[in-house]
């Protein structure tokens, strides 16, 4: 493997600058990862535009070259992928535990070759990962799964089209379905299907690759199974998120920030949460503006499967509704464990309780500098934006997770006039004032 992290990194952030300018966001890190390993079922070349730079990719390609594929990489973006020739369907515990979306693997191996041995999902740590859907779904198509010594182990002699009712909305479960059944002899329809942007995308990627995947986006899905899947060319959605932390960063900051290369569509349930928060938010064809010139109100939120609003912009919300007027509440309707940043976030003078999922928020009048950790991927992102806020020196460690899902994320706050620097934790906060 190629992927080096190194855990001892961390920022050094002086807050209190207002952040202006323009930002162009990356390629979408969750239709990424999905669309990766779906270049699995296909036995010509898949050239996929917009891949973001982060260490989640940097995995599934290391696990698409050890599974035999072939890997080139053409400009900062844009991947080519041939697998005519995979040379297995086992993937080492050691590479997976590193992310949540290598479970796609079972999907794509069991849709190519009717087996499939994956080790469970690694990632993030707030809460559970059942893939009880996840199998539900591969059982219906016909194979057996088992889950033996940490190895999810899926086979067949040959899947059987089904028709499946997912009992949860799950992003997950209905990739991984989709995955297994695009060349499975029939059709398979899941119902109550998850309808986030990236699980169009990747049916659209399947498409492109000569799949025939109807009615992603919806409550059902219908998949007539094709014989054979060639290479494409597709270009993955912008990143949803990574629009929507940039959005709260501006309104964070009191700052005036245009979001570029984006969906607005996708932003709608931000866009209105933020409007509803006292902040200017102007739409065009492909950006937003995003500014805020008074003081913010507060505001109720509760996480929700897509179009609702979404779990991975919780945290960075929280860091800005640490510093409303009044008192919001936070309600978490996806993950059971997902304020273990709280403690983080109180560190910087945030008022917030905690009672199973649901999170009162007291507004502060300011947040204080203060060394802080991040526990995932999105918490991390949320603590930089309270650095941001906060005045004096915030260090925020553990990086590792915020690169998990982040491109070039501190030079692009540093180009919006962020004072924000990386650095090895060995180095002492009194030398990092220099910034």
């Amino acid at each position: 493997m190629n992927v080096q992290v190194n855990l001892l990194e961390k920022f050094v952030i002086m807050g209190g600058k207002r952040l202006v300018g323009d930002v162009t966001v990356s390629g979408a890190k969750n239709a990424a990862v999905a669309a990766i390993p779906a270049a699995l079922l296909a036995e010509g070349t898949c050239r996929i535009e917009n891949v973001p730079q982060i260490k989640d990719v940097d995995v599934i390609l290391d696990i698409m070259k050890y599974l035999g594929a072939k890997v080139k990489k053409i400009g900062v973006n844009t991947l080519e992928i041939s697998c005519e020739k995979i040379s297995g369907f086992s993937v080492p515990y050691e590479m997976t535990k590193k992310m949540r979306a290598s479970y796609y693997f079972v999907g794509a191996l069991l849709g190519r070759f009717c087996h499939a041995e994956v080790p469970p999902p690694g990632g993030c740590c707030f809460g559970n990962r059942p893939i009880d859907m996840h199998i539900k779904g591969f059982e219906a198509l016909g194979a057996k799964v088992s889950i033996d010594r940490g190895i999810v182990e899926a086979h067949a002699t040959q899947l059987e089209p089904a028709q499946i009712f997912l009992d949860v909305v799950s992003v997950g479960a209905t990739i991984n379905i989709m995955l297994a059944a695009v060349r499975v002899k029939g059709t398979t329809i899941i119902e109550n299907a998850a309808k986030e942007p990236h699980v169009v995308d990747v049916a659209n990627f399947l498409n492109a690759m000569g799949a025939n995947v109807r009615g992603a986006g919806t409550d059902t899905i219908k998949i007539k199974g094709v014989d054979k899947m060639s290479g494409g060319t597709y270009t993955l959605i912008p990143d949803q998120i990574e629009a929507g932390t940039f959005m709260v960063a501006a309104a964070a900051t009191c700052g005036d920030i245009t979001v570029k290369n984006i969906i607005p569509k996708h932003l709608e349930s931000i866009t209105a949460k933020l409007v509803e928060m006292n902040v200017i938010v102007e739409e065009f064809d492909d950006s937003v503006r995003v500014r805020r010139d008074g003081s913010l109100c507060k505001a109720n939120i509760k996480t929700m499967p897509y179009p609702g609003f979404p779990t991975d912009l919780q945290p960075q919300t929280a860091a800005l509704l640490s510093v409303a007027e009044g008192t919001s509440i936070i309600t978490e309707g996806i993950w059971d464990n997902r304020f273990q940043y709280v403690d983080e976030l109180r560190r910087l003078g945030a008022q917030i309780s905690v009672d199973g999922k649901i999170a009162v928020v007291e507004g502060v009048k300011k947040l204080s500098g203060a060394d802080v950790k991040a526990t995932d991927l999105r918490a991390g992102a949320g603590l930089v934006i309270a650095a941001l806020m906060a005045e004096g020196i915030t260090q925020v460690h553990e990086l590792f997770h915020i690169d998990r899902g982040y491109e070039n994320l501190e030079q692009k706050l540093k180009n919006l006039g962020a004072q924000i620097v990386r650095r090895d934790d060995g180095i002492e906060k009194e030398e990092a004032e220099v910034i």
